[in-house]
């Protein structure tokens, strides 16, 4: 067995229990929304993937610690079993938070052992159900951080995650178009690295050429928006999003509050002043769409988007720690040419519905059910944000929600058609 992958299987699992420790016993089990986790449980059903998809069909003689942890811990794996209903995980004050790390450390144990045989068979697809299984857990890594957030956020007192200090601010970065040919182009996961089943097949796209924003829209150009009557104009909105913001009465982004006059932002850090330069940040694709509409452009597709990051893959490195560096809200754009905030701040909305590509087949069996079953009603987000792990971010990285959906680090890139529109 490769001792890298043992040795990812250890940073993952590790980074999860680091990520929890400015929390208090209390806010494990937070959970102000049926769509929210609370932290504990992210704990327990990351360890639930490696115990059942791996543990139990590959380990000879291995014990559950509770075998009532694959009800209470199964997210929607049909195929595995029935599920303890999503809305009601902040109700599970048992098992204990320390009774979840006691599960991580009897999993952990077991991986490691099964990890390390010499004579391990069907190592080829251990290893590859391993590799799952990390790079699942750093989606929940990301998740813990969007969903404490919201949690968090339905407390008055604006509790505070971390009171590190974000990066100082650059200066204002004027919003130019970069263009881009049409033409037969291919897109979708190439090479014998790691990529999610539904970044697959690479295939054939035909796009008309298109330009896309440098930048992302900060928040200092979505208040014009909202100065502008923006919330109140149907005309700018899809049908669905106009009839969304009247049930909801959306009239700014989430975490976004007006006290005695003064614009601020709730974030991981705290009640911030708002600032203008940062990314507007935790919209609904319905607001990214009348955004866009009012801005006389558009939202890129999906093949777009792809099409321009790869373009820059080489310029713009993937850089950055991710949640680990201890900043947890986006910053302002750093100067320098091509596309800037591809994967450091916000993901953005694309007008793209999710769905598979052609000759997209699922795995067989329960693990089919990772990507598979949601392709319906959805939109596709690209890039990554400030609580993404920059291993998994790459250009063909496909992040879906639903358009109503406002809690992720959601953002907005802009893009025209050449001659279409004038502005």
């Amino acid at each position: 067995m490769s001792q890298s992958l043992i040795e990812r299987y250890l940073t993952t699992r590790q980074q999860s229990v680091q990520f929890c420790e400015p929390l208090a016993v209390e806010d494990h089990g937070l959970q102000a929304a049926e769509f929210v986790s609370p932290p504990k449980w992210h704990l327990a059903h990351t360890t639930w993937f490696f115990e059942t998809f791996i543990l139990k069909p590959f380990a000879a003689g291995y014990q559950p610690l509770d075998p009532r942890y694959e009800y209470l811990f199964n997210s929607y794996y049909n195929g595995v079993g029935p599920q303890f209903p999503r809305a009601q995980r902040g109700l599970l004050s048992r098992p204990t938070v320390k009774e979840v790390i006691e599960y991580r450390q009897h999993v952990d144990e077991a991986m490691l052992r099964l990890l390390r045989n010499p004579e391990l068979p069907e190592v080829e697809t251990v290893m590859q159900r391993c590799t799952l299984g990390i790079e699942h857990e750093m989606q929940h890594q990301e998740l813990f951080f969007t969903d404490l957030k919201y949690s968090l956020f339905i407390n008055p007192l604006c509790p505070t995650y971390s009171a590190t200090k974000t990066p100082a601010d650059q200066a204002p970065i004027t919003l130019t178009w970069l263009e881009f040919p049409g033409g037969l182009h291919e897109i979708g996961h190439a090479g014998d690295s790691f990529a999610f089943d539904n970044e697959t097949p690479r295939h054939k796209v035909y796009v008309e050429p298109y330009l896309l924003a440098n930048r992302l829209v900060t928040n200092g150009e979505y208040q014009a928006f909202i100065d502008d009557g923006g919330y109140e104009r149907p005309d700018l909105w899809l049908a669905d999003g106009w009839q969304t913001r009247q049930r909801h009465n959306w009239q700014a982004p989430h975490y976004w509050l007006q006290q005695d006059g003064e614009p601020l932002e709730y974030t991981l850090h705290g009640l911030r002043r708002r600032n203008a330069l940062q990314p507007v940040c935790h919209i609904s694709g319905y607001e990214a769409d009348a955004y866009a509409r009012w801005a006389d452009a558009r939202l890129p597709t999906e093949q777009e988007w792809e099409l321009s990051a790869a373009t820059f893959s080489g310029q713009q490195a993937i850089t950055g720690q991710g949640p680990a560096c201890g900043c947890f809200h986006p910053s302002t754009a750093i100067a320098a040419d091509g596309l800037l905030q591809l994967y450091s701040d916000c993901w953005q909305w694309t007008q793209s519905a999710y769905s598979p590509y052609p000759g997209f087949r699922p795995a067989a069996g329960a693990i089919g059910e990772y990507n598979g079953k949601f392709m319906s009603n959805q939109w596709v987000l690209r890039g990554g944000s400030c609580v993404s792990q920059p291993a998994q971010l790459r250009p063909s990285y496909r992040n879906f929600f639903y358009p109503a959906d406002r809690w992720q680090f959601s953002g907005l890139r802009l893009a025209k058609t050449p001659g279409q529109i004038q502005g």
